[in-house]
């Protein structure tokens, strides 16, 4: 079993829009708070608009650290968070999206488009390869992820993917549900840059 000890630094994969329902931003900003409190370290995409921004935000708000990573062609479109601990700028979305992971014990996807799903597939995949072992949870803010977590189980009922590939994630239904499941995941053994070896 992990422990909180073994998670210091939490990847927050979400969208960079401002558009969504109050409720998500509520879990958001409440995301920052429970991450500050319990010492836990925010990696995210660096922005400081939309989701991005008000969980950077929430956290440094309640004197937490915050590392921001983002590739130079989006610094501009994604409004680059200038307030955070740590800016971090990439060359490209891969160099991104690499580094994220591997500054990360453990991943977290809140709603979001295209991008966020994107980042959890390929978590998913990694894990799934067994490239790391880190938790991942899917929060499922009013009921934002249900048609993912469908299509999931539609791929097992198809045969496309792996009933154990369900145990790849946890779903949970509210921020304060968080601590709980990362510490009930078990701990991580392989180094996400395996991969690149």
């Amino acid at each position: 079993m992990t422990s909180m000890a073994n998670i210091k630094s939490l990847c927050v994969y979400c969208g960079s829009s401002d558009r969504g329902s109050p409720a998500h931003h509520e879990a958001a900003e409440r995301l920052g708070r429970v991450m500050a409190k319990a010492g836990i370290r925010l990696v995210y995409g660096g922005g400081r608009i939309g989701m991005m921004g008000r969980i950077a935000d929430a956290v440094l708000e309640a004197d937490g650290e915050v590392i921001g990573i983002i590739p130079q062609f989006l610094e501009q479109v994604e409004v680059g968070h200038s307030g955070v601990t740590q800016l971090i700028v990439t060359e490209n979305m891969h160099d991104r999206k690499q580094k994220m992971a591997e500054m990360s014990d453990a991943f977290l996807i809140m709603p979001g488009g295209l991008g966020t799903l994107e980042e959890t597939f390929e978590i998913l995949t990694w894990k799934q390869l067994g490239l790391h072992e880190k938790p991942v949870v899917i929060a499922d803010i009013d009921g934002y992820w249900r048609h993912l977590t469908d299509l999931i189980d539609h791929m097992i009922s198809e045969n496309y993917a792996r009933p154990e590939n369900r145990a790849l994630f946890q779903v949970i239904d509210s921020i304060d549900e968080l601590l709980p499941a990362l510490t009930a995941m078990p701990a991580y053994g392989h180094d996400v840059e395996a991969k690149w070896l």
